[in-house]
This record gives structure tokens, C-alpha cells and sequence, in this order.
């Protein structure tokens, strides 16, 4: 049966043909498999990969390939020389079926310059193109056009690496030990009948166990690429190109491969930085939505500080994105209008300026005269929505932070003392065991133990001080019979760590919930921050003058962190489904008393502002895309008809968005509601309040995630990382953030690895 495609035929022992160092493919009719007993099984697999190609033969048709020159001894050569004789192979298969099957077609009168990388060949009245490279066999008709062969080739790896073989071959780098192909004849002494195909190779002198092959799926630029994106993506240092180590495993792996030296490899990472940041700039530009910025501050090792900008968004899916900017370092010697004028130009240079929303500032020395100047600059381009009142976000977890480090100063002494108790009771096995004695008299039954807290993480101190309170009565009774024991804390000390002790813990509980969402969108915030006002005021009123002082130094802190935030925070509320207004007059009278409507008042005020800035800016936008080429005069004319048109509109009877959206009724509240999915199911429903919502609920109310939230200390990049030159640094931290979002990795996507954070307590 002629022409059949190869396949893969399990034969019984008995049935092999074996002759002494020849490898044979029988192709005819069922095609046999016989080999010299040298050569182990995984090579018939490995050869039999050939049925993939699609081949086609004369039946009867048997191949031999002269193997006596292999070295099954050395594992390195013997591999490199069965690749090499599968290569041969194919090329053979190739040259056998053009020959009896096909007719080649002459191409120099083709046009299109695919062809240079194609033979037309025609099987009767069907033509073939066959890629020269890879050998493929694609629609070769003049009615299937070119296209398809031109994706194949973008696509086409023997291409690519056929290129870098010549490069590599014609710079002598052709190594000792490569099978050479010498003659292809015909054996007319074989016993199988008909005539075979014989292909003789010669083998060049062997110096060493190396073996390199100008053929195979080796393509040294996309190679020098894939190292740098590794040293991008995982943070490893660029000097990894000259440690002696990682030469010889690349030079064992593959010879081929020449390092790039520490220049090269950094032109490389911008190569791939700049051709990253082209797919960044189109993704920005193609947001439906407004954009919103947040800076953070980093230290290096020095006085060097950073400012890294980060923006973030709701793309067309629905889905919460962030990509870092720029990172830049800060002289310490700007003025507040020289770094002002810093954050513009790369807000510019990114062409951003015009689709800011919000500015969130965590954990940084940003003065509040630099945000000013930043919204009057946006403002007076008429950029910002409902005059910037939405614009300046501190972030919820930094302000947390703040008030946690007023409760351990607080409480510092009761803490010194409560560590070195848990030392003391640690020192030795019989304090350990008198201890444990003391724990069952006073009747303490708790299954939790005392350990030290880690000073970087004040949840862990505060997990010590509620464990510690537990065995308080244990402590007691030690210091009684253990005159050693003099660290013991007083009882106004225990009265006062149970109080702080308290607020630690509703920290730890609203921190979890801002850094632990599935979905951190800014609709989670308002009741958790309003809780915290809430116990606030409860706090100040506490008959400990040690306690109130704390709680009223904590609240002035918090007001300022209000005032900026609340109408941000109320406004993503609302826009929640399951609260709408509801939340917002559950709250307020709880907060301001008897000030509540008109702090309601307030709120919905700006909401109906910030939504008809939305519906001008819908209309207009919708209008700009109406009408042909040729009336471009009448609708520039036609403008100031759109927007008497909306303020028209709005005075008739017609249900707004805002109004339909707040007089239905409230979505039941579950767990996994996740707030995106909602709305980007009722967007046909109220399309310009959706527009509204994108914007607010993208808003970052805080940059902390689960893994440092509760961090005591200042980012400080590491040693290796502050070394590097500004242009670096920026390259390769920004590069890893944008690499990061399509590796299913999910240590490499924290931001601990992004940044190399150091955290510095001091």
C-alpha cells in the first residue's frame, strides 16, 4: 500500500532482523524496526518520532544508517550522536518522497517573498508548499493564499536556529566529534528486495566528550533572552553571568550557548524592559476607565530614598490591575515643586495625566502641600472629577500602623517586662516545671503557650500579650514562692495591657480584612474603618487617664485619616449593592449624633456631582464617536447642543442611573460576593453609574498585603539591590511587575520578591 504514513509497530523478538552495527527502518508493508544490539530501546522511541511529520513512501522501501561509529560509552556523545543521526534521518524520508511522489514547481514567478522559505511541490492537481526548515507540508494552492505560510514561519523554529547554526558555523565555533553526512548512494548488496537507501557518515576527530550540533531546536538569541528574563522574573543578580559555577553548568548543558558578559546581560533586561513597557503603555491607553496612582517610599542602603509609582485600574473584564510605573530616587535636597514636577513629568511621559482619578499615598513623606500642587496642576486642566474632592487617599493599613506604634509605646514597659517573664521561665527546666505547677493551682486551663514575640511583626506581639494574660495568675503566684523571679508585671499593668490589649486586637481583625480580600476593592473598607471611629470615641471616655490619653492621641490621628478619606470610603459603599445609602445612615448617627443628615447630606451631594460629571463625560464621549469624516465642522458645532441636551434631560421626568440603582432593593449579603462580577453584569443596565463605579472601586484604600501589613519596619532594598544605578533598578523592578501577571507562580508574585524588601526596624 504505497504512500501510507509511517507508524509505530510492536514486532515480537523473533520477527527483528538484526544485523551487526546497522540501524534499519523498514518501511514496507508493515513496516519494521531492527537495530544492532548496541543500541537501547529509548533509541527506537526516539527515532520512531519521525511518524509525526506526516511522511509519505513507496511501499517496500527500506532504509539503513551505518552506526558503527558510535560510542555508547560516553552517554554525553552517544545522545548527541543519535539526535544528530534522527536529523539525517528525516532529511532523507524528506528527499526520498519528493522524489517518487512529487513534482517540484518551479517558484521564481511567485510574487510574494514566502516562497524563498517554501518548495511548491504537486501531487497531481494538488499543490503543496513544504517549509524548507521544518519540512512541514502546508496548502501550497494559489487559492489559499500566503498568510498561513507566513504565521508558519513566524512560528517555525528550524528557521530561526538554521540562521543561528550558519552564524555560529561560519565564527568557527563548530566543535570536534559532529557526525558529518558524506554520500547518499545506493547499496545494491543488500538482501531485502528492491533498492535501498544507504546514508554513509564520517566521523572528525574527537578531542573531548563534547559533542555540539549545528542542528536541533537550539536558537541562541531566543536562549540569551529566556537568562535575562529568568534574572528579571526571580530577582537573581545580573554578576550570575560570571560566576564560575553557572559557566560550567550552561557550557555542560548546552555547548552551544555563550554567555553574554554583564553589559551585554543588562542591554539585554532593557531590551525586554522596553518591549514590556510598549504592551503597558497600549494597555493604559485602552482602559475604559480612569486610572488611579499610588506612591510608595523606599529606602536603600544610605540615605538614597525611592518613590515607586504604581497605577491601578478596572480593565474591560472587570478584573483589579496594577503595574508599576516608575521608580525614582528622590535627592533629599528637592523642594516640595521640584518633586511635584517629578511625579508630573512621568505621569506625562506615561500620558496618564489626563485619565488620573485618585492619588494614594502609603506609608510616604509626600508633604500634603505636594499633593496640593499636584491636584491644582491636574484641576486647572480640568482633568479631575468633581474638583478633585475624591483625589488625595491616605492608605487604611498605613494609618493602622500608626495608631498600633502609639499602643506599644504605651504599653512599652508592661512589654519588657512581660518578655523577659517568658525568658525567665524559659531559662531552665526545673522554672519551667515549678512554673507549670503554678498554671495548675491557680486553675489555668489554656492549651495555647508563651513564646517571644518577633519585634517586626507587632501582630506576634500582640498574640504574647493576650497568650500572657491568660497565665497572669501563674506569674502572680510564681513571684510569691520564687524570689528570683522580679520581672513580674503590677497589676495596674495587667489592667492596662488587657485594655491595649483590646485595641491590638480589633487592629488585627480590620488589617486581616483589608490585606486577606479575595477582592480588595474600596467598598470593603467603609464599615471596618467606621467601627474603628466607633470604638475611638468609646476609648476617649475611659476613666483610665492612661487609657484615654492614648485613645485621644490615636483619635486626632484618626480624624486627619477621616477627613481625607470619608467621602471616598462612604461614596465605594454605596456603590455596594448589598448597603447602597443604607450603611452610610446606619453609621453617621452613630458617629456625628445629632450632625448626622447633614453629614448624610453631604455624601449624597457629592455622589449625584461625581455621577453627572460621569453622564457629561458619557455623553460627550458617545457624541465624539458619532457621525462620518465629512462632518467633523458640524459636530464641533454641535457641542454645546449635547450639553444642553443632558441638562434638558435631567429636567424631565426621566430616571437617572443613580436614581434606579438606589430605589431598588439591596442584594442579600453573602461571603464571596465578589462586587466587579456584579457590576459587570448590570453595566447594560445602568451604564453610566457602572462608568462611575469602575472608577471609585478601582481606587487603592491600601497598598498592604496579608504578607506585610503587619510589618513593623521601613522597605529598605537589600545590598545587592541598592548598588545598582537608578536606570537599572527601575528596569529591572519594573520589568519583574509587568513579567509577573502571566507566571503561575505565587511566590514570585508577591511583592516581597518584586522589591527585594528589607525591613528595617530601626
Amino acid at each position: 500500500m504505497g504512500g501510507n504514513l509511517i507508524q509505530k509497530t510492536s514486532l515480537p523478538n523473533n520477527d527483528l532482523s538484526i544485523r551487526p552495527k546497522v540501524l534499519c527502518i523498514g518501511l514496507a508493508p508493515s513496516y519494521y524496526l531492527t537495530a544492532a544490539p548496541i543500541l537501547p530501546n529509548t533509541t527506537f522511541l526516539s527515532l520512531l518520532q519521525i511518524d509525526s511529520r506526516g511522511i509519505h513512501l513507496p511501499e517496500n522501501t527500506l532504509l539503513t544508517l551505518s552506526t558503527e561509529n558510535l560510542n555508547p560509552k560516553n552517554s554525553i556523545l552517544y545522545a548527541f550522536q543519535i539526535f544528530y543521526l534522527q536529523s539525517q534521518l528525516l532529511n532523507t524520508l524528506y528527499s526520498m518522497e519528493i522524489s517518487d511522489e512529487a513534482v517540484l514547481v518551479d517558484c521564481s514567478r511567485l510574487k510574494s517573498a514566502v516562497w524563498k522559505d517554501f518548495d511548491r511541490i504537486k501531487r497531481g492537481d494538488a499543490c503543496v508548499a513544504v517549509c524548507k526548515h521544518c519540512k512541514k507540508k502546508l496548502s501550497g494552492s494559489s487559492t489559499s493564499g500566503t498568510s498561513h505560510l507566513r504565521n508558519h514561519l513566524i512560528r517555525c523554529r528550524r528557521r530561526s536556529n538554521h540562521d543561528v547554526s550558519q552564524m555560529l558555523t561560519s565564527k568557527g565555533k563548530k566543535k570536534e566529534g559532529s557526525l558529518t553526512p558524506v554520500s547518499f548512494t545506493y547499496d545494491h548488496d543488500q538482501t531485502k528486495p528492491d533498492i535501498p537507501n544507504l546514508i554513509k557518515y564520517e566521523q572528525t576527530p574527537v578531542k573531548d566528550s563534547l559533542v555540539t550540533l549545528t542542528t536541533g531546536n537550539f536558537d541562541y538569541k531566543r536562549s540569551r533572552f529566556d537568562l535575562a528574563r529568568m534574572i528579571i522574573l526571580h530577582g537573581y543578580p545580573l554578576a550570575m553571568v560570571e560566576h564560575a559555577g553557572f559557566k560550567i553548568f550552561v557550557r555542560k548543558l548546552q555547548p552551544l550557548f555563550e554567555l553574554a558578559t554583564l553589559d551585554g546581560i543588562v542591554a539585554d533586561c532593557k531590551e525586554i524592559y522596553l518591549k514590556e513597557k510598549q504592551k503597558v503603555t497600549e494597555m493604559l491607553d485602552t482602559l475604559p476607565g480612569k486610572i488611579s496612582l499610588s506612591v510608595d517610599t523606599w529606602s536603600a542602603k544610605g540615605d538614597a530614598k525611592y518613590l515607586c509609582l504604581t497605577a491601578h485600574s478596572v480593565d474591560e473584564t472587570w478584573a483589579l490591575k496594577k503595574k508599576i510605573l516608575s521608580f525614582i530616587n528622590i535627592d533629599p535636597f528637592l523642594t516640595e515643586d521640584m518633586v511635584s514636577e517629578l511625579i508630573m513629568s512621568r505621569l506625562m511621559e506615561w500620558d496618564i495625566d489626563r485619565k488620573l482619578f485618585s492619588l494614594t499615598c502609603n506609608n510616604c513623606p509626600i508633604h500634603d502641600n505636594i499633593v496640593c500642587k499636584l491636584r491644582d496642576r491636574l484641576s486647572q486642566n480640568r482633568f479631575l472629577l468633581c474638583n478633585g474632592q475624591l483625589f488625595e487617599v491616605r492608605c487604611a493599613a498605613n494609618f493602622i500602623k500608626v495608631m498600633v506604634d502609639d499602643c506599644l509605646e504605651a504599653l512599652s514597659p508592661t512589654i519588657s517586662k512581660i518578655r523577659e517573664s517568658i525568658k525567665y521561665i524559659k531559662s531552665s527546666q526545673s522554672v519551667t516545671e515549678k512554673f507549670n505547677e503554678m498554671v495548675q493551682e491557680v486553675g489555668v486551663n489554656s492549651e495555647k503557650s508563651l513564646n517571644y514575640d518577633n519585634t517586626l511583626h507587632w501582630n506576634s506581639t500582640y498574640i504574647m500579650l493576650d497568650v500572657a494574660l491568660e497565665y497572669r495568675e501563674a506569674f502572680s503566684r510564681l513571684q510569691e514562692q520564687d524570689f528570683a523571679y522580679t520581672m513580674c508585671p503590677s497589676d495596674d499593668d495587667w489592667s492596662r495591657a488587657s485594655t491595649i490589649t483590646s485595641f491590638l486586637k480589633l487592629f488585627v481583625e480590620v488589617s486581616t480584612v483589608f490585606a486577606g480580600s479575595k477582592h480588595p476593592t474600596a467598598n470593603i473598607y467603609f464599615p471596618e474603618v467606621c467601627d474603628i471611629h466607633l470604638q475611638l470615641i468609646d476609648w476617649c471616655q475611659s476613666h483610665d487617664e492612661h487609657i484615654s490619653e492614648l485613645s485621644l492621641k490615636m483619635k486626632n490621628k484618626f480624624d486627619e485619616y477621616w477627613k481625607k478619606c470619608s467621602l471616598a470610603l462612604a461614596i465605594a459603599a454605596i456603590l455596594d449593592p448589598r448597603f447602597k445609602m443604607k450603611l452610610v445612615e446606619y453609621y453617621y448617627p452613630q458617629i456625628y449624633g445629632g450632625d448626622a443628615p447633614d453629614c448624610v447630606d453631604i455624601v449624597s451631594n457629592c455622589m449625584r456631582a461625581l455621577y453627572n460629571g460621569h453622564d457629561v463625560y458619557s455623553t460627550l464621549a458617545s457624541h465624539s464617536q458619532v457621525g462620518g469624516s465629512d462632518t467633523s465642522d458640524t459636530r464641533d458645532r454641535l457641542t454645546g447642543f449635547d450639553r444642553f441636551l443632558h441638562e434638558t434631560s435631567q429636567s424631565q421626568n426621566v430616571k437617572s442611573d443613580l436614581d434606579k440603582y438606589l430605589e431598588e432593593p439591596l442584594f442579600p449579603r453573602n461571603i464571596d460576593f465578589n462586587i466587579l462580577n456584579w457590576w459587570k453584569v448590570h453595566t447594560p443596565r445602568y451604564p453610566v453609574l457602572s462608568m462611575m463605579a469602575r472608577n471609585i472601586l478601582g481606587i487603592p484604600m491600601s497598598k498592604a498585603s496579608l504578607d506585610s501589613v503587619f510589618d513593623t519596619g521601613d522597605r529598605v532594598l537589600d545590598e545587592y539591590r541598592s548598588s545598582l544605578s537608578e536606570d537599572t533598578l527601575q528596569t529591572l523592578i519594573c520589568a519583574q511587575d509587568w513579567m509577573q501577571n502571566g507566571v503561575q507562580d505565587s511566590k514570585s508574585s508577591s511583592s516581597s520578591t518584586a522589591l527585594a524588601i528589607c525591613y528595617d526596624a530601626n
